[in-house]
């Protein structure tokens, strides 16, 4: 008796393609439902790649394989930034994945292409009942970052004095280095109530160099309150802060800060955040203090593809020696665009700081001028599992009426991290 041969996938037309992966994966077969999408994604006819990586995002997402969907929903919007619904399934997988801040950009982003009043009202529920579902969270980055001053220090080799004048020791003045530059974050939510968890989280920058003596180590640890409302988020928090420099405890605080997430309306946010911090530097005690920081900014979808934001910082330091105690204020502003499959991102900052009092060995008080330019992309294109390379270079200018703060810096980092 004869036996008919295999149906193959290049024996059936797309749209019969279509109806074969459907029909795997409702019969519990999404792995062979997933290679027909990727066929499919080899397809001459655009509408095709397009209809099989929405598809194969969609099925990923129901499997809880949320990474792997939001690279198929981001590889699509790299070609059709305009395709609404494709970036609100992106904000849904995101929110999760556990990260509220890039679903709630991709809403905002979403909300700016115009959308039809139905849409618009869905878009809206989802918004007010966006929350952070994931329990749990990891990010990190590593990366080399070349540094034309890795101690923030002067280049003059004299400084003035009320006493005589000071000539600085070698590694007292700007020092050029390649470091190796690591970061991460980490959290834990545990949910206590409606609308109420309870969140540890820590944090570490850490830029490490052949000269010990110029590495610098920051870690902090916190346990807040997330208070979840339909327009809002809250957090009121407590933690400890250390920073080691040149293996050396360098200053530790203890801290409470207060951050507040607001949404303004479809295409903008409102975050404010507080703080309040005891800080204790062991190499000096006269600069042991207080620290308050408060900012204010906003941030607005331009487009599908682009958005800004702009954020006012206030700054108060004391000290047991006036000399070390400051007030500072400050405006940072940002900017980024999708470009293809690329990221590009451009900041600037600029800051006034006043010190109290003259400092003793100089014979005046602080008055400077901090200037911040960055500048960078995100390489999606070269992403494998959701990690992708980076560039970022910067420009710093503190320009000082006393010459031990005053320093140029250039800043670059060549490295990897989440594509989300």
């Amino acid at each position: 008796m004869a036996v008919a041969a295999p149906v193959r996938a290049r024996d059936l037309s797309a749209i019969e393609v279509f109806g074969v992966a459907e029909r795997m994966a409702k019969a519990d077969h999404p792995d062979e439902a997933l290679r027909l999408y990727e066929a499919l994604n080899q397809d001459q006819n655009a509408d095709v790649r397009a209809e099989a990586r929405f598809r194969k995002g969609l099925l990923l997402a129901s499997l809880e394989r949320y990474r792997e969907a939001a690279i198929a929903f981001r590889a699509l919007l790299d070609e059709q930034p305009e395709a609404s619904r494709v970036r609100l399934e992106l904000a849904r997988v995101l929110a999760a994945m556990g990260n509220e801040g890039a679903a709630r950009r991709e809403l905002r982003q979403v909300q700016a292409t115009g959308l039809p009043e139905e849409v618009a009202r869905a878009v809206g529920q989802f918004d007010a009942a966006l929350r952070s579902h994931k329990r749990a969270g990891l990010r990190l980055e590593l990366a080399l970052a070349p540094d034309s001053n890795i101690n923030r220090a002067t280049e003059v080799r004299t400084l003035d004095t009320v006493i005589a004048p000071l000539t600085l020791s070698e590694d007292a003045r700007a020092q050029s280095g390649l470091g190796l530059r690591v970061s991460g974050d980490a959290y834990w939510k545990v949910p206590i109530g409606r609308g109420l968890s309870l969140v540890p989280r820590v944090n570490t920058l850490a830029t490490l160099y052949r000269e010990s003596a110029f590495n610098d180590v920051t870690a902090t640890g916190l346990i807040g309150f997330e208070v979840q409302r339909e327009h809002d988020r809250i957090v009121p928090s407590i933690g400890h802060t250390w920073r080691w420099y040149g293996q050396q405890a360098y200053m530790h605080s203890d801290m409470v800060t207060l951050d507040w997430i607001h949404v303004l309306g479809r295409r903008a946010q409102v975050t404010t955040s507080l703080g309040a911090a005891r800080t204790d530097f062991p190499r000096n005690e006269l600069q042991d203090g207080a620290l308050y920081t408060a900012s204010v900014g906003i941030e607005r979808a331009l487009s599908a593809r682009s958005g800004i934001s702009a954020t006012l910082t206030a700054s108060r330091q004391t000290a047991r020696d006036p000399g070390y105690a400051s007030a500072a204020g400050g405006l940072r502003l940002l900017g980024w665009r999708e470009a293809g499959h690329t990221t590009l991102y451009a900041s600037a900052m600029v800051q006034r700081t006043e010190g109290d009092a003259a400092l003793a060995l100089f014979g005046q008080r602080r008055r400077e001028w901090f200037v911040n330019a960055r500048a960078g992309a995100t390489l999606r294109a070269l992403a494998v599992h959701g990690i992708a390379p980076y560039v970022r270079v910067g420009y710093e200018r503190n320009a000082s009426n006393v010459a031990l703060y005053d320093y140029r810096r250039l800043t670059s980092e060549f490295g990897v991290t989440s594509s989300f």
